[in-house]
C-alpha cells in the first residue's frame, strides 16, 4: 500500500484532520494535502510517518461546541 493510501486509512479510521496529522507525522500542517495535490516524500519523511502510523499516540478528536463556540453562535 502507498504512504498516501495507508494516511487516508488512518484518517478515516481515526476521524483525526489532515492538519492535525501532518503537525504531529512530521511537523508539517500541509503535508495531507500536498500529498493529495501529488507531493512524493523522500525516504527521510517516509520513514518518519510510517513510524507514527505504527505507533500514533493516543488521540481523541476534539469535542466540538464548546462554551466560547455557544456564545459565539448565539450573538447573532
Amino acid at each position: 500500500m502507498s504512504l498516501h493510501k495507508e494516511i487516508e486509512a488512518f484518517l478515516e479510521r481515526t476521524h483525526m484532520s489532515a492538519t492535525r496529522f501532518g503537525r504531529l507525522a512530521a511537523g508539517d500542517p500541509r503535508l495531507v494535502g500536498d500529498l493529495r495535490q501529488g507531493r512524493v516524500p523522500g525516504p527521510v519523511l517516509a520513514a518518519r510517518v510510517r513510524a507514527f502510523l505504527a505507533a500514533p499516540p493516543a488521540w481523541q478528536p476534539a469535542r466540538r461546541g464548546g462554551a466560547t463556540s455557544a456564545r459565539a453562535s448565539n450573538a447573532r
